[in-house]
C-alpha cells in the first residue's frame, strides 16, 4: 500500500524500519502481528529478484530461527523448501580431531534447517502481503534524519520525490553500511579478514542424509550444507588476494579445489551451480542503541559467516526488540522509542551479540591460521567437544541458537 493511502494516525508515529532485508522484513512482520504501527522503507522494489539480500546464498537456520520464523507466520510459507540438519561434523584438515553433533542424542528432530536466501525472502514477502498494520514504501530510500522532540523526522525518497514521515523509534535495519548508525553518529569497529567467500551448489557423489559439514584449514573454512534432491550448498573461503584467480576458474577446476579443500567423505563434487563471491568482514557498531533509534542486523554487526550466525543473530535481535515493543504496548506503555525500553533491548542483545561475535571470531584466529604449535590444542579441543557430555551440550544449545536471554518466539513449544 502507499503511504498516502494508509498515512500513520495522528499522535501514533509508531515505529519507522529503514531496511526491508531478511531481518528488516521479520521485525515489520513481528510488530505488526503485536498491532504496532510501522512503516518500513525498501531501497528494492518488492520482488524476490530485486531485494539483494534475497540471493544465492544456502542460510543455515538454527533451530531457534525456525522456531521464530514459524512464531510470526513465516514459516508455513517456506517449510517445504527447507532440509533439515540433522548432524553437524566440524573439524580441521590435516589434524586428527572433530566434533559431531547429533540432533538425536539432544532430543530435537532438526539442529537446524538449510534454507536459500531467495526462498526465505519469498516467504517474507508473502507474509508481507498479509499485514494490516504496515505501510511498506519500496523503492525508497534514507536521504537524512532530523530529531523531533518525541522522535524523529526522517526524508524518505520515493519514486514521487522526497517526504518527511515522523516515527517515535528509527530502527536501522540497513546492512553493514548502515546509512542510519552513519547519521546517528554511530561509530563501528571493522576487521577485514582478507578474505572472500564463494558459494554455489554441488551435486555429492554420496547422499550428504542431513549432515552438515564444516571444515577449518589455513586458508578458511570450507562447508557443505544438505539441500533438496540430494544437492549440497557449497560454502567456500579463499584468501582475497586469490579471489580473482578463483573466479575465473572453469567449472572442472574450481570443482578440484572445492574437492581438495574439503576431502571425500561424500565421495566426487559434480554439477556445479552459479558461483557468487562476498568479500569478508567484521563490523560492529559501538552501541546498539541512540536516543529514540536502535540497530538492528547486520547494522549492528556483521560477522564472520563462520559458523552460520549472521542471519540467526540478526533474527534475534529483531524478535527480542518486537517482543520489549509489545509488552509496552500492552502495559499500556505507548512509547515505542522510550529510553528504558531501548536500554532493556540493549542489556537484553549484549550476551547473545557479544557471545556470537567472539565465538565467530576467535575461530577464525584460532582454527583458520597457519598456527602448527596450536594443532595438538585444536584437535583435543574439538575431541572434547565430541567426547565430554556438557561441552557437548553447551555446543549444541549455542549452535541451535538459545544463548543468552532468547525471544520468546523462538523458544521451543511444548505438545
Amino acid at each position: 500500500m502507499n503511504l498516502s493511502e494508509n498515512p500513520l494516525p495522528p499522535g501514533d508515529p509508531g515505529v519507522l524500519i529503514i531496511g526491508g532485508g531478511l531481518v528488516g522484513a521479520s521485525l515489520a512482520i513481528a510488530l505488526d502481528a503485536a498491532g504496532i504501527a510501522v512503516t518500513l522503507v525498501e531501497a528494492a522494489a518488492p520482488r524476490v529478484d530485486a531485494q539483494p539480500s534475497h540471493d544465492q546464498r544456502n542460510l543455515a537456520l538454527a533451530r531457534a530461527s525456525v522456531n521464530g520464523l514459524a512464531a510470526i507466520g513465516v514459516w508455513p510459507h517456506a517449510a517445504a523448501r527447507a532440509t533439515p540438519i540433522r548432524h553437524i561434523h566440524v573439524s580441521r584438515a590435516g589434524e586428527f580431531g572433530s566434533a559431531r553433533i547429533d540432533a538425536n542424542t539432544h532430543g530435537v528432530d532438526a539442529l537446524g534447517w538449510t534454507l536459500p536466501a531467495h526462498e526465505l525472502g519469498a516467504a517474507l514477502l508473502r507474509r508481507l502481503d498479509a499485514c494490516t498494520r504496515l505501510t511498506r514504501l519500496a523503492p525508497a530510500t534514507l536521504e537524512q534524519i532530523e530529531p523531533l522532540a518525541a522522535g524523529w523526522r526522517a526524508q524518505i525518497r520515493t519514486a514521487a520525490g522526497v517526504r518527511p514521515i515522523d516515527a517515535a523509534l528509527l530502527v536501522g535495519a540497513d546492512g553493514t553500511e548502515s546509512r542510519v548508525r552513519a547519521q546517528l553518529g554511530i561509530g563501528a569497529e571493522r576487521h577485514d579478514y582478507r578474505q572472500t567467500l564463494f558459494v554455489c551448489t554441488v551435486l555429492p557423489e554420496r547422499d550428504h542424509a542431513g549432515r552438515a559439514w564444516e571444515r577449518f584449514a589455513d586458508d578458511g573454512p570450507i562447508a557443505l550444507l544438505p539441500l533438496a534432491e540430494r544437492r549440497c550448498g557449497l560454502v567456500l573461503t579463499v584468501p582475497t588476494d586469490e579471489a580473482d584467480a578463483v573466479a575465473a576458474l572453469d567449472d572442472a577446476a574450481f570443482l578440484a579445489l572445492a574437492q581438495r579443500r574439503f576431502g571425500w567423505r561424500l565421495g566426487r563434487l559434480s554439477q556445479p551451480g552459479r558461483r557468487h563471491p562476498y568479500a569478508i568482514q567484521r563490523v560492529a557498531a559501538s552501541e546498539l542503541t541512540a536516543p529514540r533509534a536502535v540497530l538492528v542486523g547486520n547494522a549492528a554487526q556483521t560477522v564472520h559467516p563462520i559458523g552460520a550466525q549472521g542471519f540467526n543473530l540478526g533474527l534475534r535481535d529483531a524478535l527480542t526488540l518486537a517482543e520489549l515493543l509489545a509488552d509496552a504496548a500492552a502495559s499500556g506503555e505507548g512509547d515505542p522509542g522510550a529510553a528504558d525500553l531501548l536500554a532493556r533491548y540493549a542489556a537484553r542483545r549484549v550476551p547473545d551479540r557479544e557471545g556470537t561475535m567472539t565465538m565467530s571470531h576467535g575461530l577464525v584466529r584460532l582454527a583458520c591460521l597457519p598456527q602448527p604449535l596450536l594443532a595438538p590444542l585444536r584437535s583435543l579441543a574439538l575431541l572434547a567437544c565430541d567426547r565430554v557430555p556438557p561441552l557437548q551440550r553447551a555446543l549444541a544449545t549455542r549452535g541451535m541458537g538459545f544463548r543468552g536471554e532468547p525471544p520468546r518466539a523462538v523458544l521451543e513449544r511444548q505438545p
